[in-house]
Parts: C-alpha cells; sequence; structure tokens
C-alpha cells in the first residue's frame, strides 16, 4: 500500500514539473541532489497539497519516510501544516523533522496552529534547539524567530540563541536571521549583544548585515550598527 502511494504521488508530481524552475531551484539548495529535484512551484504545490490532504491516502504517505524528492518533503511540510491539531503537529514534526536536507522545506513549513498555542510550543522549541539534527536546530530558531519576537518576547530568547555554538552554516544563519528580526522588534534589548560581542564573530557580522539590508531599521540605525562590524579573526 505504502509503497503504491508514494509510486501514485510521485506521478503526479511529475505531472506538475516545470523544467525551468527545476533548474532554477537547483541553484539555490547546495545541499540538495539535483536528480531529487522534480520542479513544482510552490503554490502549485500548496494547491495539490489542499486536494491530497482530503484523501486517505494523505496519511500512508505521511508514514512512508524517508522520502526521495524534494517535493515530497515540501509536500509531506504542507501535509504537517494542515493538521489542524496542536499535538498531532508536533508529533508529526518530530518523525518528520529528522529527514529534512536543506533550508527551503525547512524555512517554508509554518503550522499556523502554531500562533494560537505559543506557550506550549516553546518546550518543544526548547527541545528542537538542542538537537544534533542541523535542520531542526534551525527549524526550532525560526519558529522562536516567526513566534516569540514580538508581545511574547523575553530576553531570555536572545540568550537560548545566543548559546548556540556550532559550525554548521545553516544554523548560523539561522541565528543571524534572528538577531537580525530581534534588533527590528526589540531593538532595546538585542543591540547589547552587539556592543558587548555575545556572538561569533561571523554571526556578529551575518546579524548587522542582515539587518542593514532592512527597510524597516532606519538610515541613522543602520550607519551605527555598521560600525560595530569586527573582524573575524580568531585569537
Amino acid at each position: 500500500m505504502k509503497n503504491k502511494v508514494s509510486h501514485d504521488i510521485q506521478t503526479s508530481l511529475f505531472s506538475l514539473q516545470d523544467p525551468k524552475y527545476k533548474s532554477f531551484q537547483e541553484k539555490l539548495m547546495p545541499t540538495v541532489e539535483p536528480d531529487t529535484v522534480i520542479g513544482i512551484r510552490t503554490p502549485v504545490l500548496r494547491r495539490f497539497a489542499s486536494d491530497f490532504a482530503k484523501t486517505e491516502e494523505a496519511s500512508v504517505f505521511m508514514e512512508s519516510l524517508p522520502h526521495r524528492y524534494y517535493e515530497e518533503n515540501n509536500l509531506h511540510a504542507f501535509l504537517i501544516e494542515k493538521l489542524g491539531d496542536f499535538e498531532k503537529t508536533v508529533e508529526a514534526l518530530d518523525a518528520f523533522l529528522p529527514y529534512i536536507d536543506n533550508w527551503a522545506t525547512c524555512d517554508m513549513m509554518s503550522p499556523k496552529i502554531f500562533a494560537k498555542n505559543k506557550d506550549k510550543l516553546l518546550p518543544h522549541i526548547e527541545k528542537w534547539l538542542d538537537s544534533a539534527h542541523i535542520y531542526t536546530v534551525r527549524f526550532g530558531i525560526v519558529t522562536l524567530m516567526k513566534y516569540h519576537l514580538d508581545a511574547d518576547f523575553s530576553p531570555l530568547y536572545l540568550e537560548k540563541i545566543a548559546k548556540i555554538s556550532s559550525d554548521a552554516y545553516y544554523i548560523n544563519m539561522a541565528a543571524a536571521w534572528f538577531f537580525a528580526e530581534a534588533l527590528i522588534k526589540q531593538y532595546e534589548y538585542t543591540l547589547p549583544y552587539l556592543t558587548e560581542r555575545k556572538l561569533s564573530p561571523w554571526v556578529h557580522n551575518k546579524t548587522i548585515s542582515k539587518a542593514c539590508d532592512s527597510f524597516r531599521i532606519s538610515k541613522e540605525t543602520k550607519n551605527y550598527l555598521k560600525t560595530l562590524r569586527i573582524s573575524e579573526k580568531r585569537d
């Protein structure tokens, strides 16, 4: 049954293929083998996921890990978003996250049910941040950024991300993204992480770079942030 569902899904996905888009996507995801990318535009795949979620085969597909194709993983991510129950969503995420092998699948997955369960979400974010898997950690960072930098903010969240020590590019990029967003939304609490050099040199400078790319930060603030750049050479 699982093999048949997987085969049928792959056939359906290839029918949605856009060869030019496939070439474009491959260049954006160096961690993904080109022959595992079908090439389906995200709005098209989301529409397919909306229809597929209503079928009995959807649950069978979600149990058929690992998937072969990048778009199968994205389809899985979109199906998780549609579960509509917090506990089921987290359970499905814990089963799926270890199989994510790229930043795009990781970042596009944002279950709406999280917005209604921010307090319940925090212990799960803690667990994801402690993972040994790169994209599980990245998902934890991005999720904390999306849901806990506004009214639910605590300065402790800045400490949690600052304490992450990793050589993984996609974790450090997520950390810089987090602190750049934090500068925009919680400037007073976030600035000391730069002025007191609490971040690794690479994350420190990338945070400034990403913040300076934002239209939500004033020119004066950007000019000041640029003066805080430091040498990335280690002592």
